[in-house]
């Protein structure tokens, strides 16, 4: 039996200890804005357990690792069963399926039960008329599997009960839960996939012209675990370092060239990039309207 979310507010929304830097204000200021919402929303929620047995749908990597994941957390999980199951035998029914097909699957399940899904840009609407909920690991799963113990977790519901569930869902694999509503699901979504999949292709850039000079992926991967920690602990700007940093256009200009010379296709992306490092560098990036 899975013990029940004491706390529907997610730890990230909580002003952490005294750090220094942008990064530490803009988060205080989304917690004033969301925790008064949040106290609202435990009080509303079930002291007991929304569902004990789950029936996910998907067998595709997310549908595989999180079956394996809720398994070990102590729910009884059917699954990962094929698209056109009807969750009959569960409390609950988790889709993890393509967007363009919850709507198909959920019209599926015979009606009574909590129907979810895992889709970060989706709405809860293509789940009508079922009592529904969203559960989306803020975590990239490949082939390999994943591991979701702290990552963040945006969540919804249409009702308390829902709401709880995916909370509960979030809690017993260790993630850190955040409701995220209709209206702010795609910018949510897109600061995902600039996050993890814009950067694997930034990567990709990087690794093509490093192998024209005999450098492997190797060796620039602990550059760019360093720069991941440093920012992940500091900040953008307190973490940007290099000759745009320093205001070396000579050298910009060099790299620049040499991109042109060995990998053309990536130009636009560097001079892209180097307008945003510029702007950053110069605190002139766009920053969070302050209030009047």
């Amino acid at each position: 039996m899975v013990a029940p979310a004491k706390d529907g507010v997610s730890s990230l929304l909580r002003p952490s200890p005294a750090r220094d830097g942008p990064s530490h204000k803009t988060i205080s200021s989304q917690a004033d804005r969301y925790l008064k919402l949040r106290e609202l929303e435990r009080d509303s929620l079930p002291d007991t357990p929304a569902a004990t047995r789950l029936a996910l749908v998907g067998q595709g990597r997310l549908g595989t690792a999180l079956s394996q994941a809720l398994r070990l957390a102590g729910y009884e999980v059917d699954g990962p069963l094929g698209r056109g199951s009807d969750g009959s035998e569960a409390d609950a029914v988790l889709l993890c399926v393509p967007d363009a097909e919850i709507a198909a699957a959920a019209a599926l399940v015979e009606p009574g039960r909590l129907v979810g899904h895992c889709s970060g840009a989706t709405g809860l609407e293509p789940l009508t008329p079922h009592e529904a909920f969203s559960l989306h690991p803020l975590m990239t799963v490949t082939g390999h599997g994943a591991s979701f113990d702290g990552a963040g977790a945006a969540v919804d519901g249409s009702s308390p009960r829902a709401l709880a569930l995916a909370n509960q869902l979030a809690n017993a694999l260790g993630m850190r839960p955040v409701r995220v509503g209709n209206e702010d699901r795609a910018a949510y979504h897109a600061a995902a996939s600039i996050a993890s999949n814009f950067l694997v292709a930034l990567e990709a850039s990087a690794e093509r012209l490093a192998s024209t000079v005999g450098i492997d992926r190797e060796l620039l991967v602990p550059l760019v675990r360093a720069t991941v920690e440093n920012w992940a602990t500091l900040g953008a700007e307190r973490a940007l370092t290099g000759p745009v940093a320093r205001g070396d256009e000579a050298t910009v200009e060099a790299q620049r060239a040499a991109v042109a010379e060995r990998t053309p296709e990536s130009v636009e992306l560097f001079d892209a990039l180097v307008r945003t490092t510029r702007d950053l560098a110069r605190g002139t990036s766009p920053r969070e309207p302050q209030p009047a």
